[in-house]
């Protein structure tokens, strides 16, 4: 079975479906995303770097997990289940709680692969040390907030162009509770 996006018209409303992919290919088709930041007790982020076998944007660092939805799928499911795929982690869906979203387009020069999104932000808590799947994951860190900000200041290229974009919702929004 192909894995589906849901494509979304500019005020954010489901207007189809389409294969993954193909959403990401010439000027990128607006479709709907997430972005998972875990908190542990500390404060400390999980960043992970993307694999190289990635399609687009590999081995950038980024939040805990990103990934989209599947049509009929609620966000928070979404992130529970990409979180427990990719890190090997179990936060429930409701643990994990929406803080805002964002808008954006970024091009990835190196696969001419584009990422087109409505990028729902969840915030979410864990203690401990994930166990990634490599196809997905290439290293994985915990991070003071204060050295987030040092390093994207000091080379954002080692990023990926949402994260920062994330980052300030993230900043703004209401928080773990």
């Amino acid at each position: 079975m192909p894995e589906l996006v849901v494509l979304l018209d500019a005020e954010g409303n489901e207007v189809g479906e389409m294969e993954k992919l193909a959403a990401h290919q010439g000027d990128g088709s607006l479709h709907r995303a997430f972005s998972v930041f875990l908190l542990d007790a500390e404060g400390r982020m999980l960043l992970h770097r993307r694999a190289s076998s990635k399609h687009h944007f590999r081995d950038l660092w980024t939040n805990s997990c990103c990934s989209h939805p599947r049509p009929g799928e609620a966000v928070a499911e979404a992130g529970s289940r990409r979180v427990r795929e990719e890190l090997g982690v179990e936060v429930p869906a409701v643990a994990l709680h929406e803080v805002g979203s964002f808008v954006y387009r970024a091009e990835d020069d190196d696969s001419d692969l584009v990422e087109h999104e409505w990028d729902h932000v969840l915030v979410g808590r864990f203690d401990g040390a994930p166990e990634p799947d490599p196809a997905e994951v290439g290293d994985w860190r915990w991070v003071e907030r204060a050295e987030v900000d040092r390093e994207l200041a000091a080379d954002p290229s080692r990023f990926t162009p949402w994260f920062p974009l994330a980052l300030a919702v993230l900043d703004a929004g209401p928080g773990p509770s």
